[in-house]
């Protein structure tokens, strides 16, 4: 299994939690893990998934959410497990 995290940042509002994980659900993605909090009035998500099984390509599922993020006001960002753990050597 590959995993992949995504992460969302934005304002807090009602359902960012619901359409992330409803998009993700009706393109086969299962969520591993997730950890949200909401500092000061700004939401902050970490979601581990399983992308194995999707039934979309890597980089559509990566632009998809990148439109939804932009459609609810956040930023939305879909990356492979081993380069998100390359960043954070750094």
């Amino acid at each position: 299994m590959r995993k992949s995290i995504i992460t969302v940042v934005g304002k807090d509002q009602v359902g960012i939690i619901a359409k992330v994980c409803t998009f993700l659900a009706e393109s086969n993605v299962n969520i591993l893990d997730i950890s949200q909090t909401i500092v000061s009035g700004y939401f902050n998500m970490m979601m581990i998934c399983d992308a194995n099984g999707a039934d979309k390509e890597f980089i559509a599922l990566s632009d998809e959410l990148e439109a939804l993020g932009k459609r609810i006001g956040c930023i939305i960002k879909l990356q492979r497990e081993e380069i998100f753990e390359s960043m954070q050597r750094i």
